[in-house]
C-alpha cells in the first residue's frame, strides 16, 4: 500500500487558495492527534462537534440555551442544529480564518447540508481520510490510555503510568470496552463510509495510510497539505 494516494482532480487543485480541511478517520486512526499537529503548524481553527456543543451549552445565548436543553433532556442533536452550530462557529471567526473540521460530516444527510452551507458561505474544502484497517483500529482502541488531566492519549507501548506532558494519571476510558468499540467502528463504516465515497467521486478527498507510526503519519499529512493548500 502506498503512503498516500491522491484522488483530487487537477481542476480542483488549481483553484485552491484559502480552503478549509475536513479530517476523516475511524476511531483510533490518530485523527485527533494529527488534527492538533496540523492546527499548530498551519494555523487552522479546529471545529469538533462535541467540543462546540459543550462550549455553547455554557453560553447565555439563544443557541446556547437551545443546546443546553437538548443535552439535559438526553436527546440527540439534529442535523439542523448541527448546521446551526457550524454557522455560528463560522460567524465568530476572524476574516480569513481556515477551519479544520474534525468528524463532521458523519452521514450522507449531514454531508449534503454541509456542502450546501460551505457553498453559501463562499468556502471550499478538501477532505483527508486517515485510512486504518478495522482490526488495527480495534487494537489501538482496546489498548490505549488517556490522561485524566490534559486528555492526551497514549498507545499500548507507552509503559509509564503518568502523562509526559502534564504528569497526570493515565486511565482506560469506560467507553473503550470491546462492545462499545465495536459499535463505534460499525457506525463509522455504516454511516461515514458513504460520505467518503461521495467525496471521492467529487474529487474532494485524499486518502493516506494511517497505519504507520504517528511521526510517519505526521510527515505524510504535512506533505499532503503542503502540496495541496496554497496561500
Amino acid at each position: 500500500m502506498p503512503n498516500w494516494s491522491c484522488t483530487i482532480t487537477t481542476s480542483f487543485t488549481n483553484i485552491i487558495r484559502k480552503m478549509d480541511l475536513v479530517l476523516f478517520g475511524i476511531q483510533g486512526s490518530g485523527k485527533g492527534t494529527l488534527g492538533k499537529l496540523i492546527s499548530d503548524r498551519y494555523g487552522f481553527t479546529v471545529f469538533e462537534t462535541g467540543g462546540e456543543l459543550r462550549k455553547l451549552a455554557a453560553e447565555d445565548s439563544d443557541l446556547g440555551r437551545k443546546i443546553k436543553s437538548i443535552l439535559e433532556a438526553g436527546q440527540l442533536v439534529t442535523k439542523e442544529v448541527v448546521m446551526e452550530i457550524i454557522a455560528d462557529f463560522m460567524k465568530k471567526l476572524p476574516s480569513g480564518s481556515k477551519i479544520l473540521f474534525d468528524g463532521i460530516p458523519r452521514s450522507l444527510e449531514q454531508a449534503i447540508s454541509f456542502e450546501e452551507m460551505m457553498s453559501q458561505n463562499g468556502r471550499s474544502f478538501l477532505g483527508i481520510l486517515i485510512d486504518v484497517p478495522r482490526e488495527e483500529a480495534y487494537r489501538r482502541l482496546t489498548t490505549r490510555r488517556m490522561c485524566k488531566s490534559c486528555k492526551a492519549i497514549y498507545p499500548s507501548n507507552y509503559d509509564k503510568n503518568s502523562c509526559e506532558k502534564c504528569g497526570g494519571e493515565l486511565y482506560t476510558r469506560t467507553d473503550d470496552n470491546p462492545e462499545a468499540i465495536k459499535a463505534r467502528i460499525d457506525t463509522f463504516f455504516a454511516e461515514t463510509t458513504p460520505v467518503i465515497e461521495k467525496l471521492q467521486k467529487e474529487g474532494k478527498i485524499i486518502t493516506m495510510d494511517g497505519s504507520k507510526d504517528i511521526q510517519t503519519c505526521r510527515d505524510i499529512i504535512f506533505k499532503i497539505i503542503d502540496e495541496n493548500f496554497k496561500d
